[in-house]
């Protein structure tokens, strides 16, 4: 038996229900004229049209499906940087190579020499030769010097970017220092300096010995510790780069080392872009002693 809330439940829902179907109806009737319009262009189109349209969509699914192979989940328009990055990092592993390949043949030849020359005082000769062309790994007490650029957090609006990085110039100025204090032995980001090494700044790195670093930069040299903190500490170019430190936030920090472990050099004595005086022709690239 049905109670009068059950009536009135029945009574409020039959509304509800005729809304529904009201809007379903209204639904056909739209989908209904809509096949019929596009039975209407169909008819007015012609064959070549129809086979047409379906070629083109064919060609693009090959497209979509040849990409997708090509690509393995890659990007197959990578930018311009990127491929400057792998470019960089594809001659940094190329010079690393070489360079060790230089260190073994270098090594064939020393141990050879050796043989050849035991017993007489050439040995000894090329071996002080080779200690003063930083050919010969050393060891000593150290004083290290770390430079790096301003964290991003302290970039002020309208401040020089230039002003916030470390350049070419200040880690040319603390390599001078360190010599001019009595270094005996350096190294910059663990390859050993010698006479015909040039620090040269890429954009935001800093290359040596063709090799790009990024920051921080690490500088170590052996010597009298009290000596290299003095030259550093008197340095008018050094005490310039701490007024940064303390202006934009680089980084300078300074430590000695009881004792320091430097590597020989890997690579080359040979010069690229420069001729010794009185090897012929002077010293201009044209061979009139007038540099160009």
């Amino acid at each position: 038996m049905r109670t009068a809330s059950d009536r009135s439940s029945s009574a409020t829902r039959r509304p509800v229900v005729e809304r529904a179907r009201t809007v379903l109806r209204r639904a056909r009737a739209v989908l209904g004229r809509a096949r019929a319009a596009q039975r209407r262009r169909d008819a007015n189109r012609s064959p070549t049209a129809r086979a047409l349209t379906g070629l083109v969509c064919l060609v693009a699914g090959l497209l979509v499906v040849v990409s997708a192979v090509n690509a393995r989940g890659t990007d197959l328009r990578p930018g311009r940087n990127t491929d400057l990055v792998s470019l960089v990092q594809s001659q940094s592993r190329h010079n690393a190579d070489l360079a060790r390949q230089v260190d073994d043949v270098r090594s064939q030849v020393d141990a050879r020499s050796a043989a050849e020359n035991s017993g007489s005082g050439l040995q000894r000769q090329l071996d002080a030769t080779a200690a003063a062309a930083g050919y010969s790994a050393v060891s000593g007490p150290a004083v290290t010097v770390t430079l790096d650029d301003a964290p991003e957090s302290v970039a002020a609006d309208g401040v020089d970017p230039d002003l916030l990085v470390v350049h070419q110039q200040d880690i040319q100025g603390v390599v001078n220092v360190l010599w001019a204090g009595g270094a005996e032995a350096m190294t910059v980001q663990g390859q050993r300096v010698i006479s015909t090494t040039g620090v040269k700044c890429v954009g935001n790195t800093v290359v040596l010995h063709g090799i790009p670093y990024a920051p921080p930069y690490v500088i170590s040299a052996i010597g009298d510790p009290a000596r290299l903190r003095g030259a550093l500490d008197d340095s008018r170019s050094v005490q310039i780069y701490r007024q940064y430190v303390a202006a934009y936030g680089l980084v300078y920090t300074q430590e000695s080392v009881r004792r320091a472990q430097f590597p020989a050099h890997q690579g080359s004595l040979d010069l690229q872009h420069a001729r010794p005086l009185g090897s012929g022709g002077g010293s201009g690239a044209d061979g009139t002693g007038t540099p160009r």
